[in-house]
């Protein structure tokens, strides 16, 4: 059902202008959205099927601008970041097709049920991420984990993130798009940034790494190259309009205004960052100074959750707690940071991240009729709804999802994949994958 109508929704477009419309009707053709409105406003075409929508909001879908696909959830914890490297990289030491497959497939699916519509993934094997994508029908930017300083050779490689430019770049009708994904400056060598500019100038393509996500870290890259993190990133020459940060928790007054004048985009990942005590990054100076900034989960291995809701609320009340201030990131903010900021982050903006005409139709529609989110009481200005979207809706309010007009939830149900299906592999190939970490942490610990 491509062409079709939702009426009687509280649509909170996200627009330019941030309008709500309190009763709206939004009609969907060929996977773009055609025409929006007020219901007295808008005609329905005839022979549209047309979906009641009352009781509901009609928000774009949500952006996750930085995760990492995994099984591996509740087994790295009361760690630091620093410390709890180690235990996460033996997951990349077993790390076969198939664990990243059915990583994959559980990843995407708890995204999409929790209102995500469009996901970078950071991973390996991505080609058999690219799968899972098509079969839950999620929008999916692809970073392969590359790195090839010695002794990483466990990651993805240059060679791997090249070709998988080549076969999946632009597919699955564009739901599928490549970066360079570089996993941090100890983990690379100076000619993987050199080639991941090359293939940005030759295919186009974004690049995606970390930066500054924990203190300790930052003091180590300068003892190394005599330079912090972003003077460093700087001088491989990478900082640009196509890169993506994640992290970004430990930024200077001046590395905040270079970023901003290189047009480098940020990917926002409070609750991760708090759980492995890397600190609360300056995110009211960021937006300040004109910096994009978007909402990552960081995924399961150190998350936990892959809810844009728990992002969006966390990173307000964080923020509040620590400055406070309980007026920054209200409300407004975060919706926007979750959505349209997220989009610009991964240069989607033109197709994603708002309700507008032309743009792609993926598509949250969100349940009121719960206690969690009654009385609602919606005006221009969206009412309290407008709060309650950040800081009371979660996955359980998720009704329907949609991607380029394809319905991919329907009441709260996946409509592509049997979930029993994906869940009962999930849990067979995770607890594999869990004694292979141990029996691999086992053996190097004989070795040493």
């Amino acid at each position: 059902m491509n062409r079709f109508a939702i009426r009687n929704a509280a649509l909170f477009t996200v627009d330019p202008h941030n309008r709500v419309i309190a009763n709206g009707i939004l009609i969907v053709e060929d996977g773009r959205i055609r025409a929006l409105g007020e219901a007295s406003d808008i005609t329905v075409p005839d022979g549209y099927p047309i979906i009641d929508a009352e009781g509901h909001a009609l928000l774009p879908g949500l952006i996750d601008c930085h995760s990492h696909t995994s099984l591996m959830r509740g087994v790295t914890e009361n760690m630091q970041l620093m410390d709890w490297l180690p235990y996460y990289q033996l997951e990349h030491r077993a790390l076969t097709e198939e664990y990243a497959y059915h990583s994959a497939r559980l990843c995407y699916l708890e995204a999409l049920k929790s209102g995500t519509t469009c996901v970078m993934d950071m991973y390996r094997f991505m080609h058999r991420c690219a799968d899972a994508a098509g079969e839950i029908g999620l929008r999916v930017n692809l970073a392969p984990y590359v790195a090839d300083a010695p002794g990483k050779d466990f990651f993805a490689t240059r060679a791997e993130n090249r070709a998988l430019i080549h076969s999946h770049h632009g597919s699955q009708n564009g739901r599928i798009q490549v970066w360079m994904g570089l996993e941090h400056l100890f983990y690379c060598t100076a000619d993987a940034y050199a080639e991941a500019l090359q293939c940005q100038r030759d295919y186009g393509v974004g690049i995606h790494t970390h930066a500054c996500e924990q203190r300790e870290e930052d003091q180590a890259v300068e003892e190394h190259f005599g330079r912090r993190s972003i003077a460093q990133l700087d001088h491989y020459g990478i900082l640009g309009e196509r890169t993506l940060l994640a992290h970004c928790v430990w930024l200077n007054d001046e590395e905040i205004k270079r970023l901003a004048d290189a047009g480098t985009a940020i990917a926002h990942c409070p609750i991760s960052n708090a759980k492995l005590a890397s600190g609360v990054a300056r995110v009211p100076e960021m937006l300040a100074a004109g910096l994009t900034v978007g909402l990552g989960t960081d995924g399961p291995v150190c998350n936990n959750s892959l809810s844009l809701f728990e992002e969006m609320k966390f990173s307000s009340l964080i923020q509040k707690a620590t400055r406070l201030d309980a007026t920054v990131l209200p409300a407004e903010q975060m919706l926007r940071m979750a959505t349209i900021n997220g989009a610009r982050a991964l240069g989607l903006e033109r197709d994603i991240g708002s309700l507008e005409v032309g743009k792609r139709a993926d598509l949250l529609l969100l349940d009121l009729k719960t206690p969690n989110m009654t009385p609602a009481e919606i005006t221009p200005q969206g009412g309290n709804v407008l709060w309650n979207l950040v800081f009371a809706a979660g996955s359980q309010n998720v009704a329907s999802v949609w991607v380029d007009g394809r319905q991919l939830i329907a009441d709260g149900h996946a409509t592509q994949v049997n979930e029993a299906e994906v869940l009962s592999q999930a849990q067979a190939q995770g607890l594999r994958l869990f004694q292979q970490c141990r029996d691999i942490a086992h053996l190097r610990t004989r070795m040493l």
